[in-house]
């Protein structure tokens, strides 16, 4: 079962996090536990766009790991404002783009 929680913003807007096991042929190694960080509108748009990228068994169950300050300020400062890192990882490592996540095995992205 994921972990997971959100945070709602001042101007309504949320931040999900949650806790999931790494798609395969993604940038992280398979079987990896890595938080995904997504904002949007409301809850719902949130796992709509995890799950419009292939995360289908995407679900939010509780507030039990809402996203600390830190993270609300990485995936806010993100253009797509979804982002990833390892769940145990060291303090040098930045947050990625949702798209290495996922599609890492499809090419170059555009950026």
């Amino acid at each position: 079962m994921a972990g997971g929680g959100y945070a709602r913003l001042p101007d309504g807007s949320v931040v999900v996090a949650l806790s999931l096991t790494a798609p395969p042929g993604g940038a992280a190694p398979p079987d990896t536990r890595v938080r995904v960080l997504v904002h949007a509108v409301n809850r719902q748009r949130a796992l709509t766009r995890l799950r419009n990228l292939g995360l289908r068994a995407v679900y939010l169950r509780g507030n039990t790991e809402p996203p600390t300050p830190d993270e609300i300020t990485a995936v806010l400062h993100h253009p797509d404002g979804m982002v990833w890192q390892p769940a145990v990882h060291d303090d040098t490592e930045s947050w990625h783009p949702i798209a290495r996540l996922v599609r890492a095995g499809a090419g170059p992205s555009g950026g």
